[in-house]
């Protein structure tokens, strides 16, 4: 990171503070939560220039710096971030299908998790594709790794001061099984038993925020008859409060098109500006965007505050 790049940051973070002391809340019925996609880190492993142009290729060596700012800067804020999720594409790709290479070798595992070890909230991590590597590694290898390295099962929820969060596993159905007839890599699906349970989870009735690493565009509707996602989307959109996406490294507004609202997220990969800070009322289960207006929608980045 050159020196420029460096004051930029600097600066970008201390009118963030300055500006989230302003508006935020001291209540016992708010707190903040933090959400980050696609922060792509990689190892001593990668291979230089094996991505697609010029960006991904730039983007891709400064993958850590961006994700180590943006954790930075969400440590400083007070009130603090409660709790952050990372929305998929923890790491990018695997440099090895030998399971035991990643104990034997620092790779870009134990890089990830060496910056998020340093967020003073907890961080709470959902699959990507590049989580998995759906052609060649078994997808059980994946598992294995991400609960011995992580403590961190293929999809889960926990509550939060009376809230639900669920992060989704949209590569557990057909699509994403390389045996299936139906596999389509870019098609995200999640299996008649998660889905079950997914809708077990919303029929508890509690506000409920939603992760899944692809758009709802590229996952599949219906996967049994006619149960599927978006109809457990659609029959629970006044539980669900908030549907949010990676993968597309863009911010994109869905609106209700699936029932509930749905953003998509940019990522860190390309801004260190581009994560969500919500306030989320414990009460109602409502939510504040807090650094909408600073998002350039359609784009890789965010504004970085200004005072």
């Amino acid at each position: 990171m050159d020196r420029r790049t460096f004051t930029t940051l600097a600066t970008a973070s201390l009118l963030t503070r300055s500006l989230w002391a302003q508006h935020a809340q001291h209540s016992p019925d708010i707190f903040y939560i933090a959400l980050i996609a696609d922060p792509h880190i990689i190892d001593d492993f990668y291979v230089k220039g094996s991505e697609n142009g010029v960006e991904d290729n730039e983007s891709i060596l400064l993958t850590t710096p961006r994700l180590t700012s943006a954790r930075d800067l969400i440590n400083s804020l007070t009130p603090q971030i409660e709790q952050v999720f990372l929305i998929g594409d923890y790491f990018h790709n695997y440099p090895s299908t030998d399971y035991d290479f990643y104990f034997k070798n620092r790779t870009r595992l134990d890089n990830a998790k060496v910056i998020t070890d340093g967020f003073k909230a907890p961080v709470h991590i959902g699959f990507g594709n590049h989580d998995y590597d759906v052609r060649k590694v078994p997808r059980e290898m994946s598992h294995r790794l991400f609960a011995a390295k992580f403590n961190t099962k293929p999809y889960y929820a926990f509550d939060y001061k009376d809230v639900k969060f669920v992060h989704l596993n949209n590569f557990l159905g057909s699509t994403q099984d390389n045996a299936a007839k139906d596999f389509n890599p870019g098609l995200g699906s999640f299996g008649e038993e998660q889905l079950h349970w997914f809708e077990d989870q919303l029929n508890q009735h509690k506000p409920t925020y939603v992760f899944v690493h692809y758009p709802l565009m590229m996952t599949q509707a219906t996967e049994f008859s006619d149960f599927g996602l978006q109809p457990i989307l659609r029959r629970h959109k006044d539980t669900i409060q908030l549907v949010v996406s990676g993968h597309v490294h863009k911010w994109l507004d869905f609106a209700h098109t699936y029932g509930p609202q749905h953003i998509g997220m940019a990522a860190t990969r390309y801004d260190p500006n581009a994560y969500m800070l919500l306030e989320v009322n414990r009460r109602s289960g409502a939510y504040r965007f807090m650094n909408e207006d600073l998002v350039d929608w359609s784009t890789h980045y965010s504004k970085p505050y200004r005072s």
